[in-house]
C-alpha cells in the first residue's frame, strides 16, 4: 500500500472534492450478493456514478472488452444520478463495489468507515467549469463568482466542494453565491441556456455538447493533469473503483480478478483511440453524434492512469481540498494510507 505524498494545493482538494462527489452521484441503486465463492460467475455488484460518464467509462468498457467474463466474474453494473447515494448503497451492503471519487474513502473514515481504493482510474478531476454565453462577460474566473447562481450536480456533492473550494480560494465566501443543484446532461444543459444557472461544474460528455451548442464556453479545465495542477496544485485522483476494506480482505481472489481487469481496461485505452472507445460503448451513450461522443472522450483521456496505481501525491492534495471546506476532515485525523491500496493493481501482469 503506498502512502500518500506531500503537497499539493487545497485548490486542488476542493476542486477534486466537488467533482468527486459530483462523480460520485450516480452510484447509488442496486442490491448485492456477498457471495464469498470466488470462482467462475463470481457474483459482484458494482454501483457506478453515471454509467454514461466518460469519467466512469472503463466500468462499461471493461464489460464490452469482455475482461469480467475472461476473469470468470460474473459483474452487473448499476447506475444512478445522485453520488452521495453511492457510498451509502457500498457501506450498506447492497453492493460490493462503488465506481466514484477517491475522496469518499477519507470522508467515510472520519466516520469510522474502513472503504479503500484498490484501483485508482484516474490522476484528474475530469471535471469542467463552464460559464454560460450569457454570462461569460460577467464571469472571468473564480473571483467573479460573486452574486451568481453555479451548477452543481447535488448539494454535499464533489462539484458543490469544488465549486467552494475555488471561490474561497479567489477571494469569494461561500455565503456569496448560490450553488444550484442540476445534475449533469440534458437538465445541466437546460439550466444554463435558460439562465437558471450562470456557469457550473459539469464533464464529459455534457462538456461536448454544451460547446457544440454554443451555450457556454470553459472557465476552468481539470480533465487533464496539468489543468488539475494548475486549478488544485497537484494531481487529483478523482474516479476509482472503491470497496470495503473488510470486504476487500475477505475477498482477495475476488479483488484481485477485478484488478485484472479494469488495469487491462486502462491499459486498452491507452493504446486505442478516441474512436475505436466510443465504438465499443454502447450506442445509446453517443445519443445520436458518434463523432461528438468521440471528441468528449478524447478530451478527458489524459485524466485516466495506464495501471490503475494511486498517483504519489494525490492522496494528500485531496485531503488539502476536503479540510479547506469539510468539517468532518477539517478537524480529524486522516490515516491517508488506509484509504487506498496498490496491493492488487501491482500484482497484474504487464
Amino acid at each position: 500500500m503506498r502512502k500518500s505524498a506531500r503537497y499539493t494545493t487545497l485548490a486542488a482538494a476542493g476542486l477534486l472534492a466537488l467533482s468527486s462527489l459530483t462523480a460520485c452521484a450516480n452510484d447509488a441503486a442496486s442490491t448485492a450478493s456477498t457471495s464469498k465463492g470466488d470462482g467462475k460467475g463470481t457474483k459482484v455488484k458494482i454501483m457506478v456514478g453515471g454509467l454514461d460518464k466518460v469519467i466512469y467509462l472503463p466500468a462499461m468498457l471493461a464489460q464490452r472488452l469482455g475482461y469480467f467474463d475472461a476473469e470468470g466474474l460474473d459483474v452487473e453494473l448499476l447506475s444512478e444520478p445522485a453520488g452521495v447515494q453511492a457510498e451509502t448503497a457500498l457501506v450498506s451492503g447492497q453492493v460490493q463495489g462503488a465506481v466514484g471519487f477517491y475522496d469518499h474513502t477519507l470522508d467515510l473514515q472520519t466516520k469510522g468507515k474502513s472503504v479503500e481504493s484498490v484501483v485508482q482510474f484516474s490522476q484528474a478531476p475530469g471535471e469542467v467549469e463552464i460559464v454560460s454565453t450569457k454570462a461569460e462577460g460577467d464571469i472571468k474566473s473564480p473571483k467573479d463568482f460573486k452574486g451568481k447562481k453555479l451548477g452543481i450536480t447535488g448539494l454535499g456533492s464533489s462539484t458543490d466542494f469544488l465549486t467552494k473550494y475555488l471561490a474561497v480560494k479567489n477571494g469569494v465566501k461561500v455565503s456569496e453565491f448560490t450553488p444550484v443543484a442540476v445534475g449533469a446532461g440534458p437538465t445541466f444543459i437546460s439550466a444554463l441556456q435558460k439562465g437558471a444557472i450562470d456557469g457550473g461544474m459539469t464533464t464529459d460528455p455534457t462538456v461536448a455538447t454544451i460547446l457544440d451548442k454554443k451555450a457556454g464556453k470553459v472557465l476552468l479545465d481539470m480533465r487533464t493533469p496539468e489543468g488539475s495542477q494548475e486549478a488544485l496544485g497537484g494531481p487529483y485522483p478523482s474516479s476509482s473503483l472503491y470497496m470495503q476494506t473488510d470486504w476487500v480482505n475477505g475477498h482477495k481472489d475476488t479483488v484481485q480478478k477485478l484488478a485484472n481487469a479494469f488495469v487491462k481496461t486502462l491499459k486498452w485505452m491507452s493504446t486505442h483511440s478516441s474512436t475505436e472507445i466510443a465504438d465499443k460503448m454502447p450506442a445509446d451513450y453517443s445519443q445520436g453524434n458518434k463523432v461528438l461522443y468521440a471528441a468528449a472522450i478524447q478530451s478527458s483521456l489524459p485524466m485516466f492512469t495506464k495501471d490503475g496505481v494511486m498517483p504519489a501525491e494525490g492522496p494528500a492534495t485531496v485531503e488539502k481540498v476536503l479540510k479547506a471546506f469539510n468539517p468532518n476532515i477539517k478537524n480529524a485525523k486522516v490515516d491517508l494510507s488506509k484509504t487506498f491500496t496498490t496491493e492488487f493493481v501491482e500484482k497484474v501482469a504487464h
